[in-house]
């Protein structure tokens, strides 16, 4: 089984990628796919996602988790190898750009 998890991303991308994969969800598709078809679409994900698209792909691997994934894309979320094992660490979330009011003349400079 092979899980696709799509965020941002372009129609034409979501309409192939439905063409081999049940979308179950908004952007969360599934599909029984061998490794040549998973490796296929994986590349053709590559092509056709934009700068904003996020995704994540998941299959069935033989190996301690029982899985395998691949992210492309900009994401707080990164994956880590920490003794085989894939972890996935979260990043703090970016502190908000400051604002100027553009009001030079404060209340405590007179």
């Amino acid at each position: 089984m092979t899980i696709y998890s799509l965020e941002r991303s372009p129609q034409k991308l979501r309409g192939m990628l439905s063409r081999y994969c049940l979308e179950v969800r908004a952007g969360l598709f599934v599909g029984r796919l061998d490794s040549r078809m998973r490796e296929l679409l994986w590349e053709k994900v590559e092509q056709l996602a934009n700068e904003k698209t996020s995704a994540v792909m998941i299959w069935r691997a033989s190996n301690e988790q029982g899985y395998e994934f691949r992210t492309l894309g900009h994401d707080r979320r990164i994956p880590v190898l920490v003794d085989g094992i894939w972890l996935v660490q979260q990043q703090p979330p970016k502190a908000p750009a400051k604002r100027s009011t553009g009001n030079r003349n404060n209340a405590t400079d007179k």
